[in-house]
């Protein structure tokens, strides 16, 4: 009986270290070099702020904290390498409005599950998207580009960067809330897109704020509304989707941070607080507006809700505009 004491004493006593061991080690966090995955090639919006939120990180936490590009494949790969790390908090992914809010609704056998292995730790950014239209586009809002629509279905191509990409949703679900028929076209990526609208080739585009903003200020192009919930600061005067007629209408590129799911809780909570409060720095607002961004320092259990329902919206616009990219 005394040594079965003696044995119960020895494991209690055992699992009461590891357990400090545990607490000692998410209190210390981080303690070694961070890892930042982001599943695009360097240059991308995401990479961009990504550069910025690791140097303010770095500085905070006194340690490295580095940007991986894993860039290709959708997205897919550097998200599956997220995944797959430990769940220890030392390898932090961006998880996008693509890579974990429309992938799901565009692969029929997508990899990994958003809500299932990963924990959200919170926003970073919104990439506000935007109608524009070549100077000789002869209606100026969205009410005068419904009405010409209805009147004569199909007439009007819109050009976007890539199928499935934000800017190709946010127009399909346009045409959804308005009820209307354009033709889309799709190109390889905003430059190429730009041009041909700067070129009068085509008339009408979504494209994001920061590779519009430019033209627009430089009287090259017009701009027709945002597709955000609400005005930009870099374009004040120019109306919204929603306040033109489709109330509740929010269709952008985002992007934000998630481990895998089984991190522990208080690790989640330890980072998702530290980049609060770097994107709530005024400092670090102003570069990412610079940059044609919106800073989203939303929370975990707010920016989870968020994500669960962008994949529902994207799914059903999917499923509704028949685009699939397997």
């Amino acid at each position: 009986m005394r040594a079965l004491r003696a044995v119960a004493a020895g494991l209690f006593g055992g699992a009461l270290l590891a357990a400090s061991a545990i607490a000692a080690a998410q209190g210390a966090f981080p303690s070694k070099t961070v890892r930042l995955i982001v599943p695009f090639p360097p240059g991308q919006a995401t990479d961009i702020v990504a550069r910025l939120l690791a140097e303010q990180l770095a500085k905070n936490w006194g340690q490295q904290v580095y940007v991986e590009n894993r860039g290709g494949g959708g997205g897919i790969p550097g998200m599956l390498a997220g995944r797959d790390a430990a769940p220890d908090g030392y390898t932090i992914t961006f998880g996008t409005s693509g890579t974990i809010g429309a992938n799901p609704g565009l692969y029929a056998k997508l990899p990994y599950d958003p809500p299932k292995d990963y924990a959200m730790v919170g926003g970073v950014f919104v990439v506000p998207l935007m109608f524009v239209a070549h100077p000789g586009f002869p209606h100026a809002t969205i009410k005068d580009l419904v009405a010409a629509a209805k009147r004569e279905p199909g007439k009007i191509n819109w050009a976007f960067a890539g199928t499935g990409t934000s800017q190709h949703l946010t127009g399909e679900l346009f045409k959804v809330r308005a009820g209307i028929d354009m033709v889309g076209i799709p190109y390889k990526g905003s430059g190429p897109a730009m041009t041909d609208l700067l070129g009068g080739q085509v008339a009408l585009m979504v494209d994001s704020l920061a590779s519009a903003l430019p033209h627009v200020k430089g009287g090259k192009i017009k701009a027709i509304a945002m597709t955000t919930l609400h005005r930009v600061p870099q374009l004040p005067d120019v109306p919204t989707v929603a306040e033109s007629g489709y109330p509740g209408f929010d269709g952008n590129g985002w992007a934000g941070l998630v481990v895998p799911a089984a991190t522990p809780r208080e690790v989640v909570e330890r980072i998702g607080g530290e980049v609060r409060k770097v994107m709530t720095d005024p400092g670090m607002q102003a570069r990412v507006i610079e940059r044609g961004a919106i800073p989203d320092p939303r929370g975990p259990a707010e920016w989870s809700e968020f994500v669960k329902a962008e994949i529902i919206k994207w799914g059903d616009i999917a499923r509704k505009a028949s685009i699939r990219l397997d």
